[in-house]
């Protein structure tokens, strides 16, 4: 499995300097949710940007590096505000393998459980072995990318209806 970092409010960390929350250059979150795992897996920073920052080039150097990946599971951790788009992006390109993308509401230097849980979960579906397809990891679901979408006048994804 291949846990690809792009950032987003799940890496973001508070800057005492500006006051302002900021996306970190580094996968100090992830390594410390990681510690305490045992699969198999490896960890790759790719961007680092908050999701409304993404961009076409952004989202295809996701895709290079899936492409050329030997993985057939991936992790994504992804800003939440265009999740979706890069959902459809990978889902346009990828058929035969399984892409998890996984965000966070709060950082995680903020909310370590929210998180840890959006991550848990993600890494527990790839584990069951799902079909091949792109998902989407939040707030207790994981369901094909089309089947969640934020809610943003509540804060939460919720299932499509």
């Amino acid at each position: 499995m291949l846990i690809l970092n792009s950032g987003g409010t799940f890496n973001k960390r508070y800057n005492k300097l500006n006051g302002e929350l900021e996306v970190a250059f580094d996968n100090n979150a992830l390594d410390e949710i990681l510690s305490n795992c045992s699969f198999d897996y490896s960890l790759a920073g790719a961007v680092y940007k908050d999701s409304l920052e993404m961009d076409f080039d952004d989202r295809k150097m996701l895709a290079d590096i899936i492409r050329e990946s030997n993985e057939t599971e991936f992790i994504v951790i992804h800003g939440t505000d265009t999740m979706d788009l890069t959902a459809e992006f990978f889902d346009e390109l990828f058929k035969d393998i399984t892409i998890v993308l996984i965000g966070a509401m709060r950082p995680f230097e903020i909310d370590k459980v929210e998180a840890s849980l959006n991550f848990g979960i993600g890494i527990g579906f790839i584990q069951a072995n799902p079909k091949k397809g792109v998902y989407i990891s939040m707030n207790g679901y994981v369901k094909e990318y089309n089947m969640l979408e934020k809610n943003r006048s509540k804060g939460k994804f919720e299932i499509v209806r």
